[in-house]
């Protein structure tokens, strides 16, 4: 019944007030002309129901331009993801090592450059990047390219041959671009400005990486003449290496590394997350090498054994030198050992028996001790020994595929030796030296290039004194690592 004092018009609109959210939409549909009557509620819940048919009817119809989708390629899509993630994951192991292996002062900006530098280089690897590396020829052999960006279209053929999506493969080729351009970081830590470590880190991802990757794993020259490198030894970790050391030459040591002369101990602050630190980079290496076979197939578990056998080897052998050199096991040398190590096999993981992998893990723990050594006394200063361990020994490892490395992991190339101690003679040995050379020339000659541009537009890439002595941590970034403990050893 209507009052005066309670018109309908000012009924509803209370009730449209007062209403919840789930009484609220309905109130509303009511108080449209022709929404009133339950039939017309019905027809309306008609419409989710009928635009959920069309999307079906759509998705079908595109399915049904496809084949089926076989075991075989949804291992290999899964695998390679799961590769993927484990490979990006080396990012924190890399920041671990580093920010350990590191004065307090300084543990922000080098946590904050290798959390920063992966999103620079799958932001610039996405943009040009991968082009350069698998795009079309454009001089062939030397130089490819597409468009900007990448199709991610999946395609029949795709499908029936078991391939990989374009969107799977993209973000596995990004996380070895973030890879390379984190090496560069440990070379150049505690005195390099963070703005022009991040231009540098763009130019190495969109350019200077891609086309050096190129030459090998898109058909390029080197594949061509038989070069191996199965995952990366040279084309990752060398290049990274190289592009650092230039820089850490260009900026000079870190204000009280070398004293009338005399190389100064600058021991890192915290031992504990640089060990944690090499144990995440171990386990994200099983994304990198096995995940380099780029298929789920008999051949990834056998690539598995043999990173693991030269990640032991290299612990071994550093830790046996670093003892009699130095009196003392030496935790960072025995860091180092183990990322020695698989550095070592990187390149020859798919081309190594077991026992071969693991004799040349044990020489790339050696190789790292003295050469942490070598640097320092030529006056170059590297904080974490990255080229020591990815420069020195991915040479090393690219290197010993042409001494003892056999031609493949099936069973008729197993017992096929390509290297100058098991048959092969000079011919592999001579090509894996050409490689490793040619990819040391490419990073030395375009990097300095780079490293110099940025620091004659920017007045320079390293710090003022004063941030250097204070820590990067305030200067560079305004706060501290750990601002609720006193300061210690810096």
């Amino acid at each position: 019944m209507t009052t005066a004092l309670h018109p309908p018009s000012r009924r509803r609109k209370a009730r449209l007030q007062e209403a919840s959210l789930i009484e609220g939409p309905m109130l509303l549909l009511q108080s449209i002309r022709g929404f009133k009557s339950n039939r017309s509620m019905l027809w309306l819940g008609c419409v989710p129901l009928a635009l959920f048919g069309l999307g079906i009817f759509n998705l079908s119809a595109r399915a049904a331009e496809m084949p089926a989708l076989s075991a075989q390629f949804l291992a290999n899509n899964l695998w390679l993801l799961v590769a993927t993630i484990l490979v990006i994951f080396m990012n924190a192991g890399f920041a671990m090592v580093e920010a350990g292996m590191c004065r307090q002062k300084n543990a922000v900006n080098i946590l904050a450059k290798n959390l920063f530098v992966f999103a620079l280089a799958v932001t610039a690897y996405w943009f040009c990047g991968y082009s350069l590396m698998y795009g079309d020829p454009v001089a062939a052999g030397w130089l490819y390219f597409n468009s900007l960006f990448f199709d991610p279209t999946v395609t029949p053929e795709i499908i029936a041959s078991d391939g990989l999506v374009p969107t799977v493969d993209f973000l596995f080729q990004a996380a070895f671009a973030g890879t390379a351009a984190t090496i560069v970081s440990g070379l150049v830590a505690e005195r390099v400005k963070f703005g022009e470590f991040v231009i540098f880190a763009l130019v190495l991802t969109a350019v200077i990486y891609p086309i050096s990757g190129s030459w090998q794993w898109n058909g390029g020259w080197l594949s061509e003449l038989g070069f191996i490198d199965f995952a990366g030894s040279s084309i990752v970790h060398s290049v990274g290496a190289w592009a650092g050391v230039v820089g850490a030459m260009l900026l000079g040591p870190r204000i009280g590394k070398y004293v009338n002369g005399k190389t100064q101990a600058m021991p890192g602050h915290n031992m504990a997350i640089a060990t944690l630190g090499a144990l995440i980079l171990w386990i994200g290496w099983y994304g990198f090498n096995p995940g380099s076979e780029l298929a789920m197939d008999q051949y990834v578990a056998y690539v598995a054994v043999t990173t693991t056998l030269a990640a032991a080897g290299g612990a071994i052998g550093a830790t046996v030198i670093s003892t009699l050199t130095s009196g003392k096991p030496d935790l960072t040398m025995i860091i180092n050992g183990i990322l020695a190590g698989l550095v070592s096999i990187t390149a020859g993981c798919g081309n190594m028996t077991m026992v071969g992998s693991w004799v040349a893990g044990l020489i790339g723990g050696i190789i790292v001790v003295f050469s942490v050594a070598a640097l320092d006394a030529a006056g170059i200063d590297d904080p974490v020994g990255a080229f020591s361990v990815h420069g020195v020994c991915g040479v090393w490892g690219t290197v010993v595929v042409g001494l003892w490395g056999i031609k493949g992991m099936s069973p008729e190339d197993f017992t096929v030796g390509i290297g100058l101690f098991n048959g092969g003679g000079f011919s592999q040995l001579g090509i894996q030296a050409l490689g490793a050379g040619a990819y040391a020339i490419w990073a030395l000659v375009t990097c300095w290039i780079a490293w110099s541009v940025i620091g004659a537009l920017f007045g320079g890439i390293r710090v003022t004194e004063e941030e250097e002595i204070n820590g990067l941590d305030i200067g560079e970034h305004g706060m501290e690592a750990y601002p609720d403990f006193a300061s210690a050893g810096n």
